[in-house]
């Protein structure tokens, strides 16, 4: 097939077909990439800001359009998709503000008779390979930035939410951006890969599995580019004894649900101390039972489909692999009438009785369910939230900071969270360990990946 397809999980229909980008579109594109850029690097920080301070504002312009978009092409509902347009411009306006301290250079301390001074250079040109679960917020973490250091960028979406590229082209051209600056390609996996051993691409940024991640690192490695990698996650949560039990349950769950549970920094896993896991447990199951799962395109629905249908059978087939080594489901699923076999509505659900021994609780399961676990202390929690392959996020409810410090600098992952959890601030680098990748977006930190340090060393006349 010579299209790309969009299959909306709201009905299984076909929302969005596009051809994919030809050979000769592909090759026109990153020449176009490469001369637009050389011409971009010379302009000053001030002019990038005004046209990425532009391309903010044409975006906003179409929160409604484009919200209803994202809610057709990965169902989340409509009551919540256009926060992520509105949140998605606020991370870009962060960036521009915060791009002179990330792109200022750097001064190594005097020397007599000598001028030095390290300055930040634009890679050149970078390809950013998007996901669909934040199809914009995933996006701008390394488009804007990347443009804002001086390079060209050439984007490739995901297939379900291809229509975002197309908006964002639409958003930097109403800006007024110089041609071939921004660009966008439908492109089959084939071509992807070929493209990142291409010698025009300097840098890949890459979101999405960690099976497609191993694929990436392997296609750039006969080449002495940097690669950017953000993938799985199997995101803990523990709550302490002194915690507000109520509060930490609603948060966790929320974590665990909200956008389907299709988030790589949502909570899968919870650890309860045991002197309040019933308590916790209580909250929990009473938090879940009060979403209403349905079609994402009515606005009192708050649970929408998992992204395809096989998605939500894949999720369904761990849990039930779960269940028949032990673990008790707490959630009636029959109250969710949408919840549907075959179908990409998938009702929430609480399993415990959980061990480490179920993939279930050590492999990503990317929908709005949970495992809980009762743990003694500590000890126990810390243990049990290294035992995994991934580290993203780490979160702790408790009412100690020392104590919440002190666990989290024992705990392998890129943030630690006190009291929250599935969160982001853009003034902290966005970073994970172990399979959950290498690398870093956001923050002033974020503009060390997207550039490369260009000494000089000037011996002043006598």
């Amino acid at each position: 097939m010579n299209v790309q397809q969009t299959i909306t999980p709201v009905d299984g229909s076909v929302y969005v077909e596009r051809p994919f980008a030809s050979a000769a579109q592909i090759n026109a594109s990153f020449d176009r990439a490469v001369k637009a850029q050389a011409a971009w690097a010379l302009t000053t920080l001030e002019q990038r800001q005004d046209y990425c301070r532009r391309f903010c504002a044409a975006l906003l312009s179409h929160t409604d359009e484009i919200a209803l978009e994202i809610s057709w092409s990965m169902g989340r509902p409509i009551s919540q998709t256009p926060n992520e347009v509105r949140s998605c411009v606020e991370r870009a306006q962060f960036m521009i503000d915060e791009a002179p301290a990330g792109l200022a250079d750097l001064d190594p301390g005097p020397k007599p008779g000598f001028k030095r001074y390290v300055k930040r250079v634009p890679l050149g040109v970078v390809f950013v390979i998007a996901p669909w679960n934040y199809p914009l917020l995933t996006t701008v973490n390394s488009v804007v930035p990347a443009i804002l250091a001086g390079n060209a960028v050439v984007l490739k979406h995901a297939p379900q939410t291809q229509l975002c590229a197309e908006r964002f082209a639409q958003a930097f051209a109403e800006a007024g951006l110089p041609e071939g600056v921004f660009q966008y390609l439908h492109l089959t996996n084939q071509d992807a890969e070929a493209l990142i051993k291409d010698s025009r691409v300097n840098h890949v940024n890459f979101t999405g599995s960690v099976a497609t991640g191993h694929l990436v690192q392997r296609a750039a490695a006969d080449r002495f580019i940097s690669v950017g990698l953000e993938l799985g996650g199997k995101d803990p949560g523990y709550v302490r004894p002194d915690a507000d039990v109520k509060f930490a349950a609603e948060t966790l769950m929320d974590g665990a649900i909200f956008n389907s549970g299709q988030c790589c920094c949502g909570i899968e896993r919870i650890y309860a101390h045991e002197s309040v896991y019933d308590e916790f447990v209580e909250h929990a199951v009473n938090f879940t039972n009060a979403y209403r799962l349905g079609n994402p395109l009515q606005q009192d629905t708050n649970l929408g489909p998992v992204v395809t249908a096989k998605a939500a059978a894949t999720i369904r087939a761990q849990m039930q692999d779960a269940i028949a080594q032990g673990a008790k489901p707490l959630i009636d699923t029959s109250r969710f009438e949408a919840d549907a076999q075959g179908t990409a509505y998938l009702a929430p659900q609480i399993l415990v009785n959980v061990d480490h021994s179920m993939r279930f609780m050590t492999e990503e399961t990317f929908g709005p369910n949970v495992g809980i676990m009762k743990v003694k202390g500590d000890e126990d929690a810390i243990r049990m939230m290294n035992d995994s392959s991934y580290g993203l996020t780490a979160a702790i409810f408790t009412r100690d900071l020392a104590a919440a410090e002190s666990i989290g600098g024992r705990v392998a992952t890129g943030t630690v969270f006190l009291n929250r959890c599935d969160a982001l601030d853009p003034a902290l680098p966005w970073v994970g360990t172990k399979d959950t990748g290498r690398g870093y977006t956001l923050s002033r930190w974020g503009y060390e990946t997207l550039t490369r340090p260009k000494s000089y060393h000037l011996r002043l006349a006598e």
